[in-house]
């Protein structure tokens, strides 16, 4: 067991940090980059010595090199995890409470570091970056508290010489495979659940963010946690598949959490089913946002810039697909128009008044494209934009698109960029019946005044997040969860930390 020593006092204590102490610094734009993953309380390279470069999405520049981890070091990981799973899972909810607050107060403290650093390697705008951190360290302060909520229940007994009582413990070692838009957030919002709930966790992040996850593995030592606690191991896109087979199959891999694409859920979800893991997945989305006719449409409109526009278009919440009654299509297509063009600024991602960064890659463009000229090709018409950005390959401007129709590619697939598509509709049930005819169901939106056509429609759109005259659903408070393909499991809330545990009966004979 692992005890609450001086020595941690003395760490836990508030305190300034001592910035990066250890740290190889590979870059002066960021006191956080370095060129090793973290397995053991140890920086660590890959056992063959690969590497792979990161840059910058915004200008091409080479931000470093991390290790290209093969499947021995995945083994590695999970094997380290899982040694020291066998002394953290009997720690006292008060000590792993301290260790996720102190961890918070680091994120904190290092908020503005943070932040550069993914705006450095994903192309977020800084004040966007500096939200994500906040929100991050929103789920350990959370989770914090949720360790100590961790209960369980006395059951009435069937006869008098039996007492029934059921506890909770951690599963073991969680995998988290994480992806590149929200590189701090969605670590956090997974790690912070299964380390508060007793188990040892191997992160393996995206291949375009993996310094967003080194930088959290360096506080994590910082705040005093236990070597094997906390893991990251790093691969390219060449050897991701093969690391995340191992995370799912790996007999001392307990669970699988991954937030990403659908397709690669599935392939995951597969995986597991041979070990018969507990899964967790969080995927892709293709939101609708709906504005009936008795909606404010000012309001609509702040709220579609947040639901569309927030991280450029490349948040699975994000709104794909705007429906719009017929009655006031004009009125808001031209309002939206002018906030696009008087609010979104293209620019340098560390400028505070920039609004709008790079994708994450020219893949990532080409796909708007072949969206926008799917479109347009059909009968759409361009409002705004519609084209790249002259400032880089990985940049375009943000659009408006009207005269869509349900049938268009867009309205099929989630174009996970700065497009907004405007489709008419004149009926409620016309509007409920193109919203749902996806296999998706992470998120919607929808505005109106009228009270009960709100309740109506609440309970009729077959997702797990509804926003009512709100463009931004997600708090650390409440469930975040998908219906159909947009995957399984909770994250957040009281129901999160639930992912990382297991219901054990115990049953008192002969009294």
């Amino acid at each position: 067991m692992f005890a609450i020593s001086s020595r941690w006092i003395v760490r836990l204590a508030p305190r300034s940090l001592v910035c990066n102490t250890g740290i190889r610094i590979m870059s002066s734009q960021s006191p956080f980059i370095r060129d090793k993953a973290y397995i053991g309380g140890k920086w660590v390279a890959a056992t063959n010595g690969g590497t792979f470069e990161v840059k910058n999405p915004a200008t091409g520049e080479h931000l470093g090199v991390v290790p290209d981890m093969t499947e021995s070091d995945a083994v590695f990981a999970i094997k380290t995890a899982n040694e020291a799973f066998q002394s953290w899972k009997s720690t006292l909810a008060r000590e792993r409470t301290l260790l996720l607050r102190r961890l918070d107060q680091l994120m904190h403290e290092h908020k503005d570091s943070l932040a550069k650093l993914i705006s450095l390697e994903m192309g977020k705008p800084i004040k966007e970056a500096k939200g994500e951190i906040m929100y991050a360290a929103s789920m350990l302060e959370w989770f914090a508290e949720e360790s100590r909520r961790i209960y369980g229940d006395v059951i009435a007994a069937p006869t008098k010489s039996k007492r029934l009582v059921v506890i909770k413990q951690p599963l073991g070692v969680a995998s988290l495979i994480t992806p590149w838009n929200f590189p701090c957030a969605m670590i956090t919002r997974k790690a912070a659940a299964a380390l508060a709930a007793g188990c040892t966790v191997v992160v393996k992040p995206s291949e375009d963010t993996p310094y967003s996850a080194l930088a959290l593995a360096q506080l994590t030592e910082e705040a005093g946690f236990p070597a094997g606690v906390f893991n990251v191991i790093t691969s390219s896109r060449s050897n991701a598949a093969a690391l995340g087979h191992v995370m799912c199959t790996h007999p001392m891999s307990a669970s699988i959490s991954f937030t990403g694409s659908t397709e690669v859920g599935k392939i995951l979800m597969r995986e597991a089913a041979e070990g018969i893991k507990r899964v967790a997945l969080e995927l892709g989305g293709h939101a609708p946002f709906i504005v009936f006719e008795s909606a404010d449409i000012d309001a609509a409109v702040v709220g579609a810039m947040m639901a569309k526009f927030r991280n450029c278009g490349q948040a699975c919440v994000g709104a794909n697909r705007f429906l719009i009654h017929s009655s006031i299509y004009d009125k808001f297509c031209s309002k939206l128009a002018d906030a696009m063009k008087s609010q979104l600024v293209i620019g340098d991602s560390m400028d505070e008044s920039v609004t709008i960064g790079p994708l994450i890659n020219e893949r990532a463009v080409e796909k708007v494209e072949k969206h926008i000229k799917d479109a347009v090709d059909n009968g759409a018409s361009i409002v705004v934009g519609g084209d790249r950005n002259s400032r880089g390959n990985n940049y375009i401007n943000p659009t408006l698109l009207r005269d869509v129709k349900p049938s268009m590619l867009m309205c099929q697939e989630e174009t996970f960029g700065p497009v907004a598509p405007l489709i008419k509709f004149d009926t409620e049930e016309e509007a409920v019946s193109i919203a749902n005819d996806t296999r998706s169901g992470l998120a919607g939106y929808f505005y109106t005044t009228n009270l009960l056509q709100a309740w109506r429609v609440a309970e009729a759109l077959e997702c797990g997040l509804v926003g009512i005259n709100e463009g931004l659903v997600s708090t650390v408070e409440s469930p975040f969860q998908g219906f159909k393909e947009s995957g399984i499991g909770s994250e957040a809330s009281k129901y999160g930390i639930e992912e990382y545990l297991e219901k054990k009966t115990i049953c008192f004979g002969g009294l």
